[in-house]
């Protein structure tokens, strides 16, 4: 089993670069919204690396039996930032009045179920682990995070940004970064960091897909659709199709994602650009799945799935590092054909040449790192 001790990354939905332009808007309420956010995420960072001085907390570190059904715990924050908050649903209860508690309660099913079905992985850890989420954490919080032991849902200001439980692919998102820190635990900085949150991304969707039975042409490859308020002009977060394409306003700006590596983004900003130069192996991926056809979870995503799992990715792995390794997964589960070549096709497409040699021993990244 997967579920070997890591280092817990702090990762938020929403990339620091659209906090950062909101909080210089001129509309004072959306400015004071975002910047609240910002406040906050660089608070629980410093909590998060406390966390990996002294280690996890006692609710981090209960043991549970891989079973074939998840263990959820929904909690309400009560717009404090006190975690987890006041216990609302547990594992097998009655829906509740509290349309948030119900989407995270579901969500984490579907998350689990995914993961279960698709790729026998037992939870995040693959070896059961519990299933936590608060809800309603501070009052307008533009961001919903996991913070290596659970997720953490904000109701967003509802003028840029509704509730975030409201999409099923931001939670199998956030969740999809605890399945990185028990496998690959890819760096979170500059290419590897990017390569973190494309996996999120990838899995994201195919979670949505899943539980929506759609196959890759019928999928819409969207981010975080029906999180953007009415009146913004934008469909999502993030498009994995069209990079670059998801939103274009006044307050939020243009999506600045990048297609391909002859838009590759260098900056220090953002961890090295790590939400921005995802849109690399986002595409590349949606253009291999869409070749190879059927339901993307099982070919494609099963090749994503065993290159992030299995042992052959250093903590530390490029665009072409990674692109090389997912090309020898698909050769070595299906041999040389149509998914192998569907495979380079997409990295080639991208402007990613897959490294010649790849698939060093998996290493653990010797300092912390941040979202």
């Amino acid at each position: 089993m997967d579920s070997s001790a890591s280092t817990p990354v702090f990762c938020t939905i929403i990339p620091p670069h659209v906090l950062d332009r909101l909080a210089r808007a001129e509309d004072l309420a959306l400015a004071a919204a975002a910047r609240h956010t910002l406040e906050h995420d660089a608070r629980e960072r410093t909590r998060r690396h406390l966390n990996t001085v002294l280690g996890p907390t006692a609710a981090a570190v209960v043991a549970a039996a891989a079973s074939d059904k998840p263990r959820r715990t929904i909690y309400d924050a009560k717009h404090h930032d006190t975690l987890p908050g006041h216990k609302v649903r547990a594992e097998g209860a009655e829906p509740t009045s509290d349309a948030s508690v119900n989407r995270a309660y579901d969500a984490l099913g579907a998350t689990f179920e995914t993961y279960l079905k698709a790729y026998g992985r037992h939870s995040i850890d693959n070896a059961g682990l519990p299933l936590n989420a608060s809800v309603h954490y501070l009052k307008g919080y533009n961001n919903a995070f996991w913070n290596g032991e659970a997720m953490v849902f904000g109701d967003g200001d509802g003028r840029i940004f509704l509730d975030f439980t409201i999409p099923l692919d931001v939670i199998g998102h956030e969740l999809t970064h605890g399945v990185t820190q028990y496998s690959a635990n890819l760096d979170y900085q500059g290419q590897s960091g990017a390569l973190n949150e494309s996996v999120s991304d990838v899995f994201g969707s195919l979670i949505k897909q899943f539980a929506l039975g759609q196959t890759a042409d019928q999928a819409d490859w969207l981010i975080g659709a029906g999180l953007l308020a009415p009146g913004v002009n934008g469909k999502a977060l993030r498009s994995m199709k069209d990079p670059g394409t998801a939103y274009d306003d006044p307050q939020l700006g243009k999506d600045p994602q990048p297609a391909s590596m002859s838009g590759y983004i260098d900056t220090t900003q953002d961890n090295g650009g790590v939400h921005l130069n995802s849109g690399i192996p986002n595409r590349a991926f949606y253009l291999a799945a869409t070749a190879i056809g059927g339901h993307a979870w099982e070919q494609a995503g099963q090749i994503w799935y065993d290159t992030l799992t299995g042992g052959k990715l250093s903590s530390q792995a490029q665009f072409a590092d990674f692109a090389a390794v997912t090309v020898a997964a698909a050769v070595a589960r299906y041999g040389e054909g149509a998914q192998s070549q569907a495979v380079r096709d997409g990295w080639t497409q991208v402007g990613v040449t897959p490294a010649p040699a790849a698939g060093l021993p998996r290493q653990q990244p010797s300092q912390p790192q941040e979202a």
